[in-house]
């Protein structure tokens, strides 16, 4: 409970700083910057080590994965066929593809499913929708935005990510079977622990949603796929066509039905992409969320 309350007194805390215009104008743009090459590295370097690779992970990964390019297909499809310009598809890729799968998915399902329901989880998060927004995620931000970058240039904005470097000394850290020292992994994780109280923070100073914005059309139809569309795939795939039961099946599906990733917005505000709809998919997004998850929590009740 505590962590959904941060969640929002972060994003209120960033309207007002907003509002009272007490820190400079592009301030949201440097706790951006902060989040991508400081917070997110320190999460990455203190989970990946830990995590225990197997076949137990398909299904958590595929909701990462899968999810972001079934988005890809969609929004890029639709899209073309409406002549929408590329930073708008952009934006709606990246915010509709990846889940909020740890800040606002950890409290949620471990209250839900306990401790063991977290393990599951963790996986959805790190080696999947956390390597995604690093590589596809990355990939997307620079192909959409207006920034020129051929092959080379892409794959260097890929390699040099800071995430996706500590992803990469992460993971043969786990493959090696080492962990850093404990007093590395304290600084790792509190690192890692700045991520929402400072990209939330960002978030709400971004956010400024109009009644009459011209946004609201495309806010809808990003959630309606990332809340509805999503879950109910992953619902049909796990559930009725493999025929998945028990915990990890279960967390799987919740964590396809989470709100907008912070990240992923974050990443699309420093792209170019559509910085106020990115802002407003998570600040709307966040909120709706909740009775959207309430809905498939008890229809795996139901079909349990």
């Amino acid at each position: 409970m505590d962590s959904i309350i941060l969640i929002f007194l972060c994003l209120i805390a960033g309207a007002v700083l907003r509002r009272l215009k007490i820190l400079p104008s592009n301030s949201h743009a440097i706790l951006n910057q902060f989040v991508i090459n400081i917070s997110m590295p320190g999460l990455a370097l203190y989970y990946l080590p830990k995590i225990v690779l197997g076949t137990q992970l398909l299904l958590p990964l595929g909701v990462a994965w899968i999810g972001f390019v079934l988005s890809w297909l969609f929004f890029a499809g639709l899209g073309k066929w409406q002549g929408w310009p590329k930073r708008l598809i952009g934006c709606l890729v990246l915010t509709a593809g990846l889940g909020n799968t740890a800040f606002v998915g950890f409290p949620v399902i471990e209250a839900l499913f306990g401790k063991q329901g977290l393990e599951t989880a963790i996986v959805v998060d790190q080696p999947g929708t956390f390597v995604v927004v690093s590589t596809l995620g990355i990939l997307v931000a620079a192909a959409y935005s207006k920034r020129e970058a051929g092959t080379s240039g892409l794959l260097r904005k890929i390699v040099l990510f800071p995430p996706f470097i500590a992803f990469v000394i992460g993971l043969c850290m786990n493959l090696a079977g080492f962990d850093f020292h404990e007093a590395l992994q304290a600084v790792f994780q509190r690192l890692g622990n700045t991520v929402t109280p400072v990209a939330l923070t960002a978030v709400g100073m971004q956010l400024h949603i109009q009644r009459k914005s011209r946004h609201w059309g495309f806010v809808s139809l990003g959630l309606a796929f990332k809340l509805l569309l999503m879950p109910l795939f992953f619902f049909v795939l796990y559930r009725l066509a493999l025929g998945s039961r028990g915990i990890v099946a279960d967390v799987s599906i919740m964590e396809s039905a989470m709100a907008p990733m912070i990240t992923a917005a974050i990443l699309a505000s420093i792209y170019g992409l559509k910085p106020k709809l990115a802002g407003m998919m998570i600040g709307v997004g966040i909120p709706v969320s909740f009775i959207t998850m309430a809905f498939w929590y008890w229809l795996l009740i139901i079909f349990n």
